[in-house]
C-alpha cells in the first residue's frame, strides 16, 4: 500500500473507518501518516466515529518509544444487517453484525414460484423473528441484502424475467422488506452474491474466480481481479441455459430444449431418479442418498459434474481463472461432483489455462448465500460515502 493512499484528496470519516476496518491503521499516528491529516483533523473524524459506535479505542497499541498509543478497532456491534438468500425452493435468512458475523439464522421451505408477495412477506416475517431472537431492535438495522435465482435490474432492487421466477418480472423487493425500516435494500443474482461470499475467503488469495452454483438450477458468478462481472445487461454467468449436445431432447423449465439444466441440475436429477422408481422429492434427497453410498445417486452426480465441466472448459479457456469454486446443494456431495468437473475441465481446457487451476469448495458451505447477501449490503452501508452521510445525519 502507498504511504499516503489519500494524498490527492481530503479523507472524511468514512475513509478513516476503511483504514481501521482493514487493519491498516490501528492508532491515531497511523491515520495521520496514511491520510496526511493533522492530529486535530484525525481527532475530529474519530470523535464522530466513536460517537456513532463504529470505532473503539481501548488497550495499548505497540509502542515505538514513549507512552504506548491507544489501539483503534472497528466495532461491528454498532449495527446489524439483514441478509436473505431466496432459492427456488428454500429461503435462508440471517441477521449479521457489521463484520458479517451471523447473529441469528433461519431457514424456511418455500417455492419461489409462489410469487413475490408471498415469498417476500415471509422473508420480512423471518427478519422480525431473528431480531427478537437476537434481542435487538429494528433501530439497529443498517441495511438489507437479498439474492434471488434470476437476473436483477440495473436499479439493484427489481427482479427481471427468469425461468425460476414466474410473476416476479418488474417487481421491486423494497416495499415488501422495508416496511418500518428506512434502510437501503440491495438485490443481486444468487450466483453473484455467492461469489461475493468469498470476499474475505478465497478472494484474498485468488483474484480471478469462477463461482459455480450447482443446485436446483445451475449458474455462474464471475469475479475478475476481485471485481464482480455482471455483463452488459446483468446476464453474465447464465451457464445453466447453455445448450448441450444430447440426443434425447429434454425440455428445460425455460421452455428451450437441451439446456444444461435439463440434464445436469438438481431438478433434472430428481426427475431421473423418480423415473427409475426412486422416492426422492428434492435435490437434497439425491445428495443425501449419495452421501450414504447409494451408487446410483453417486453416478448421477458425477455425470452432472462432467456435463457442467464440459461447458466450463470454454469459460476456463476464455477467462483463465485461478480457481473454480463450487457451491450449491449438489456441492454437498463434493467428491463425485468434483471428480466429474475435473475429468472434463482438465481433459478439455488448454494446458496453460488448466495447469495451475484449482477446483475448490466454497468457504462457507450452506451459509454461502447468506454470507454473500450480507457482504452485498455491508459494502454499501460501510462505504466511505454512506458513513460520511450517516455522521452528517447524526
Amino acid at each position: 500500500m502507498p504511504t499516503r493512499p489519500y494524498a490527492h484528496q481530503v479523507p472524511g470519516p468514512g475513509a478513516v473507518l476503511q483504514l481501521i476496518r482493514a487493519g491498516t491503521a490501528t492508532s491515531r499516528s497511523d491515520l495521520a501518516r496514511l491520510t496526511g491529516l493533522s492530529r486535530t483533523a484525525v481527532a475530529a473524524r474519530l470523535a464522530g466515529l466513536v460517537e456513532a459506535g463504529l470505532v473503539a479505542e481501548s488497550g495499548e497499541g505497540a509502542s515505538t518509544g514513549g507512552r504506548p498509543p491507544m489501539r483503534l478497532s472497528f466495532a461491528p456491534s454498532a449495527g446489524a444487517v439483514f441478509a436473505a438468500a431466496v432459492g427456488r425452493s428454500r429461503i435462508q435468512v440471517g441477521l449479521c453484525d457489521l463484520s458479517g458475523q451471523t447473529l441469528a439464522l433461519a431457514t424456511h421451505d418455500q417455492d419461489v414460484a409462489d410469487g413475490p408477495a408471498v415469498v417476500l412477506t415471509r422473508v420480512r416475517e423471518m427478519f422480525d423473528e431473528l431480531l427478537a431472537e437476537a434481542g435487538l431492535s429494528s433501530a439497529s438495522v443498517r441495511g438489507i441484502g437479498v439474492s434471488i435465482p434470476g437476473v436483477v435490474g440495473p436499479d439493484r432492487a427489481t427482479a427481471l424475467s427468469a425461468p425460476a421466477l414466474p410473476g416476479w418480472e418488474g417487481v421491486s423487493v423494497v416495499p415488501f422488506l422495508t416496511r418500518d425500516l428506512d434502510v437501503p435494500v440491495i438485490l443481486e443474482r444468487d450466483c453473484n452474491a455467492m461469489a461475493l461470499a468469498e470476499r474475505d475467503g478465497l478472494m484474498t488469495t485468488h483474484h480471478d474466480i469462477v463461482f459455480v452454483k450447482v443446485s436446483t438450477g445451475i449458474g455462474v458468478g464471475l469475479v475478475l481481479d476481485r471485481r464482480l462481472h455482471r455483463g452488459f445487461r446483468g446476464v453474465a454467468g447464465e451457464l445453466g441455459h447453455t445448450k448441450v449436445v444430447r440426443t434425447d431432447g429434454r425440455t428445460c423449465r425455460c421452455g428451450s430444449i437441451d439446456c444444461l439444466e435439463s440434464h445436469a441440475s438438481g431438478w433434472a436429477l430428481v426427475e431421473e431418479m423418480r423415473g427409475r422408481g426412486r422416492d426422492v422429492g428434492h435435490v437434497r434427497d439425491v445428495v443425501g442418498r449419495a452421501l450414504e453410498g447409494d451408487g446410483e445417486a453417486v453416478s448421477l452426480i458425477r455425470e452432472s459434474g462432467r456435463m457442467v465441466g464440459d461447458l466450463l472448459v470454454g469459460v476456463v479457456n476464455l477467462l483463465n481463472p485461478q480457481a473454480i469454486v463450487v457451491g450449491g446443494d449438489l456441492a454437498r456431495a463434493f467428491e463425485p461432483l468434483l471428480a466429474g468437473i475435473r475429468e472434463s475441465v482438465y481433459a478439455g481446457a488448454v494446458t496453460l489455462a488448466s495447469r495451475d487451476l484449482r477446483i475448490l469448495p466454497t468457504s462457507h458451505g450452506e451459509l454461502t448465500g447468506v454470507v454473500g447477501a450480507a457482504n452485498l449490503v455491508l459494502a454499501q452501508v460501510l462505504s466511505p460515502a454512506a458513513v460520511d452521510e450517516l455522521l452528517v445525519r447524526g
